[in-house]
């Protein structure tokens, strides 16, 4: 199962940087991907990697998050910047279906989430 860290409590404009870890080593055969969910809303992918490095983003956090893997330590983590309140959320991580779109379907059950809040 995947399980998420490193949210925590945040002023605009600060930055946060979440690692998402697993038992076992699955990371080097699969695509993986951030997902936010906000109070209220439907949970969104946020950003993705693939087995080969490629990375995407919804448009909202272009510019600001960065998605990188390690699959020595099988760990996968969502550097985030300039932070802003809309990024208030809990975060999880997941294997996708495809690096082709950021519709792309999580293929585990939800693990441990962890909380961002981001206020002044």
């Amino acid at each position: 199962q995947l399980q998420a860290f490193g949210g925590g409590f945040v002023q605009p404009w600060g930055f946060l940087r979440l690692t998402c870890a697993a038992s076992g080593n699955i990371y080097g055969i699969n695509h993986m991907g951030w997902y936010r969910q906000a109070q209220g809303k439907q949970r969104e992918l946020v950003a993705l990697i693939g087995s080969a490095g490629t990375t995407k983003y919804v448009d909202s956090v272009k510019g600001r998050f960065t998605i990188s893997r390690n699959d020595v330590k099988n760990t996968v983590y969502l550097q985030m910047n300039s932070l802003k309140p809309e990024d208030k959320a809990v975060y999880y991580c997941n294997r996708i279906s495809s690096i082709l779109t950021m519709t792309s379907r999580p293929l585990d059950s939800w693990g441990q989430g962890t909380q961002v809040t981001v206020s002044s």
